[in-house]
């Protein structure tokens, strides 16, 4: 007698660890991880906090080597208020304890969200953080390069007359610092999102490269408004680095469409060419 084995038919990919819970048991466990990284937050602001003193000597040096370059003394930092001093050190605390706590908060938000994603969906989202995080560090250190050339020229439109001092507004000044490093460094995270968007299926990467064009015209259309425009060597560094990340985007995003393409062929998914 002959038997055959029944055919196998493929089942969607369930998430890693299926546990059913209600929704009070979802705020329950929401509530926990967010004192786990409001805590850890906490800590890496009180560390921060203890630093944060040598980090405005470091902001401060932009102005310190204007006022030498001209001789003047009513070039400072100014702080205008009675709490002002305060205030910088606890803008300084949250944003550097930010980043000193990321591992604890990225954490507890992929704690949450994990149960509920496929094997996939965790490898893909392993592979972008892996990818997004040392660049979004690496555009910082960027930016920080950057911003002590962008201060010094631009100190140079300021009319260097008498009677004319220059004060540089405390809050004014760190937003500008903070901005510029945060969007340089969300800059250098755009390429990953290209690859994602490759993955995902959105788009391939030759959609991505036959942009390389208007690609090139917004990268340099963004390197010159992060920078000062008297600035070349800033301007051509920032926009040579986004450069060079848009086509390893595009070299990746190629190289898993051929992937996936033998993938597909090996399983019968494509048409037969045609000779």
């Amino acid at each position: 007698m002959v038997t055959t084995e029944p055919s196998r038919i493929e089942e969607p990919e369930q998430p890693r660890r299926d546990k059913r819970m209600s929704l009070g048991g979802h705020l329950r466990e929401l509530r926990k991880r967010f004192f786990i990284a409001a805590a850890g937050l906490v800590v890496g602001m009180v560390i921060a906090f203890l630093i944060s003193g040598w980090v405005i000597d470091l902001l401060a040096q932009p102005i310190v080597q204007i006022a030498k370059a001209r001789g003047d003394q009513d070039i400072a930092l100014n702080f205008t208020t009675v709490a002002s001093g305060f205030d910088l050190h606890m803008r300084i605390a949250f944003a550097i304890g930010l980043l000193i706590s990321a591992p604890v908060w990225l954490w507890q938000i992929w704690a949450f969200i994990m149960p509920g994603l496929t094997r996939k969906e965790t490898r893909y989202t392993i592979g972008f953080l892996g990818a997004a995080i040392p660049l979004f560090m690496a555009g910082l250190y960027v930016g920080w390069l950057i911003m002590p050339h962008m201060v010094v020229l631009m100190a140079n439109f300021v009319p260097n007359d008498q009677g004319i001092a220059q004060f540089y507004d405390y809050a004014t000044y760190y937003d500008f610092v903070f901005k510029l490093l945060l969007v340089i460094g969300v800059s250098f995270v755009t390429p990953v999102f290209l690859v994602a968007l490759n993955l995902a299926g959105v788009v391939s990467g030759r959609d991505i490269l036959k942009g390389w064009r208007v690609a090139i015209i917004i990268i340099t259309v963004f390197a010159a408004m992060a920078t000062p425009a008297a600035d070349v060597t800033s301007m051509l560094l920032l926009g040579g680095i986004l450069c060079v990340l848009y086509f390893a985007a595009v070299g990746l995003s190629m190289l898993f469409d051929r992937r996936r393409a033998k993938r597909d062929k090996a399983a019968g998914l494509l048409p037969p060419e045609v000779s």
